[in-house]
């Protein structure tokens, strides 16, 4: 029997959270509270979450702040997270994405929308396959370890960019668009932003910027992206 997949609601009201549990246990996934982030690092000591659910304002640290530490954590840091706030601003937006969270949904949200995001995470988490060893000149991807290397140094991305980069180093010198990419990468994008692309694209090129690799992820004008390792116009 396939274990159900462990979740972790992080919310300093305790209504959201029994509403969450209520929603998500009866879809057979197994769920842990936490108000904060005290109690969530409790129990992530004891028990790795398949997913974090993790509110944006709580007291003390952050939700934003705490998403940034996991990943910086090597044993945390491909726990995928999704980022519940009242924030709706587009640059609200961006800086949830940029922390590190896989997803965004924000108050009020239905429980429809909710789980469709949950199920689109997790099986975008299944979906990874190890055993195997992606090189493309100075970067290297291990699928086994999930670990990136660039110019032999350890490369410091989040699981979507892991998948990102992963995509464009198998499928090189061919334009996607924003939705392709969506699908490919994201695997369910109906609740997806197409931004979200953007964002994630130029967090890798930051991280490729100081070995002046930034330039292998082209932007094809009115169209979208295209991964070229020779660098070449």
């Amino acid at each position: 029997m396939v274990a159900a997949p462990k979740i972790l609601i992080v919310d300093d009201e305790e209504a959201i959270r029994q509403m969450l549990a209520f929603a998500l246990q009866g879809e057979g996934y197994e769920c842990r509270h936490a108000a904060n982030i005290t109690e969530a690092q409790a129990h992530m000591s004891r028990e790795r979450p398949d997913l974090l659910i993790l509110d944006w304002m709580l007291p003390g640290i952050s939700g934003v702040d705490f998403t940034r530490r996991l990943r910086r954590d090597t044993r945390l840091s491909e726990v995928p997270i999704l980022l519940l706030t009242a924030k709706a601003d587009e640059a609200d937006k961006i800086r949830g994405l940029d922390s590190g969270a896989d997803d965004y949904i924000t108050k009020p949200f239905s429980t429809r929308e909710l789980l469709a995001r949950v199920r689109a995470i997790l099986r975008r988490k299944g979906g990874d396959i190890g055993g195997e060893m992606i090189t493309v000149g100075a970067i290297r991807i291990d699928m086994l370890t999930h670990q990136v290397t660039l110019n032999e140094q350890p490369l410091e991305v989040s699981p979507t960019e892991f998948r990102l980069l992963r995509f464009f180093m198998t499928h090189p010198e061919r334009v996607y668009t924003r939705g392709q990419l969506l699908d490919a990468v994201w695997g369910d994008a109906s609740y997806i932003e197409e931004r979200t692309v953007d964002v994630h694209i130029r967090r890798l090129r930051k991280l490729l910027e100081p070995s002046g690799l930034e330039e292998m992820i082209k932007t094809v004008r009115s169209v979208g992206y295209r991964f070229s390792p020779q660098m070449q116009d």
